[in-house]
């Protein structure tokens, strides 16, 4: 990639963010007087909805924190990420410790879900203003709620399946992509070997059960020992999930400086890329059947805002790691479709929610998903992916 094109990106995705994407969030975002994020936003930044997704009170906390780590330490930044760990500490937890999936806007408990997801956001989102802060009892409460997700993944019998595990035993890959990452994440704060462990046996197991390279996918769901299930579950590829997941095996091998797991990282992006893209109208389905069947998700062939933000993050990367030109046209390719179709010109911030042909399904900005994460990430990890091209 020229530099005069790598100066143009840089200067694109630190406007977008710094300009765009994080004032949206900061002028309509934030709840100054219960605490937390409001996440139910129109187009203009009107809050349409009150209540809390807690993932997203995590997720936005990181954002707030990383930004301080990584941007400049903007008091008000610090001040979002300990408001954040403030109010997930104090209304997020239910009597037994478990965390809620959703609690009103004052914190009173809404909804529990079986999975541990927002323990797991909560530990990205405490990890990252420690490693910021220094606080000690944040660090303390992260580790512990690292540990407990790792126990409700490995201790059988914890999360309710979905589906009756005598009749169809099943394997999930969003579960072992997100402990990548975070364990990864926890390195901040804690240099204790078993985080490297963990990642190890975590990226055994992917390529184990989920890369078939015999079929040319990576799959969602397989049976307990990687079968292919012919089922619609089975079939069912979301290439934005498992683009996310070669991009945090592509941070891990360059951390580790280990070219042969890079090369393993592309074949996920590789496979994803060429199942998910779509030839006609551009951009990436949301979903994919792996023998071209029908969909039985109606959402199919939508193209969604935070598979496009792993794809840009990914394909970059990728051409960063190799310097392969396969990459750079797989990156600008995404790169013009995306922002010729997510950002908002007029209010700001990115739709989330297009159709097949890249309308807009829905005007929303923010929502039970969607909120400070994806994009600001994306943004900010392309940006500073760029200074290092740069050499700057």
């Amino acid at each position: 990639m020229k530099t005069k094109r790598i100066d143009e990106l840089m200067n694109l995705y630190k406007t977008s963010l710094l300009e765009d994407v994080m004032p949206f969030w900061e002028r309509h975002g934030v709840d100054h007087e219960a605490g937390g994020f409001f996440t139910f936003l129109e187009r203009d930044g009107s809050v349409y909805g009150t209540d809390k997704p807690v993932w997203l009170m995590g997720r936005a906390t990181w954002t707030f924190a990383t930004l301080h780590r990584l941007v400049e330490p903007r008091p008000e930044w610090l001040q979002l990420a300990r408001s954040g760990c403030d109010f997930l500490t104090r209304h997020c937890f239910a009597p037994n410790g478990k965390m809620y999936f959703s609690v009103t806007r004052e914190g009173n408990p809404l909804r529990m879900r079986r999975y541990v997801f927002s323990e797991l956001f909560a530990a990205l989102a405490m990890s990252a203003t420690a490693a910021i802060t220094g606080d000690d009892n944040l660090k303390r409460r992260s580790i512990e709620l690292f540990d407990v997700f790792v126990k409700y993944q490995t201790e059988p019998g914890l999360i309710e399946p979905k589906i009756d595990p005598q009749t169809r035993p099943t394997k999930s890959l969003a579960p072992l992509m997100c402990l990548l990452n975070v364990a990864d994440s926890m390195l901040l704060i804690d240099q204790d070997a078993r985080y490297e462990r963990i990642i190890d046996e975590a990226i055994e197991e992917l390529f184990r059960y989920f890369v078939k390279e015999d079929i040319g996918a990576v799959l969602e769901t397989v049976g307990p020992r990687g079968e292919v299930l012919d089922t619609t579950d089975g079939r069912c590829l979301n290439p934005g999930h498992a683009i996310e997941a070669a991009w945090f095996v592509m941070e891990i091998a360059r951390r580790r400086s280990d070219a042969e797991l890079t090369q393993r990282a592309l074949r996920i992006l590789d496979l994803s890329f060429e199942r998910g893209w779509d030839c006609e109208h551009g951009g990436l389905r949301y979903f994919a059947d792996l023998r071209g069947k029908p969909s039985i998700y109606l959402e199919h062939d939508m193209k969604l805002w935070w598979g496009h933000c792993e794809a840009l993050y990914a394909s970059l990367l990728a051409h960063h790691l190799t310097g392969d030109a396969k990459y750079a046209q797989m990156y600008e390719q995404i790169h013009e479709w995306s922002f010729s179709h997510f950002p908002d010109p007029e209010h700001g911030e990115w739709y989330g929610y297009l159709h097949y042909d890249g309308t807009p399904s829905t005007t929303l900005k923010g929502g039970t998903w969607k909120g400070p994460f994806h994009v600001p990430r994306t943004l900010l990890f392309c940006w500073k992916l760029l200074e290092d091209m740069r050499g700057t």
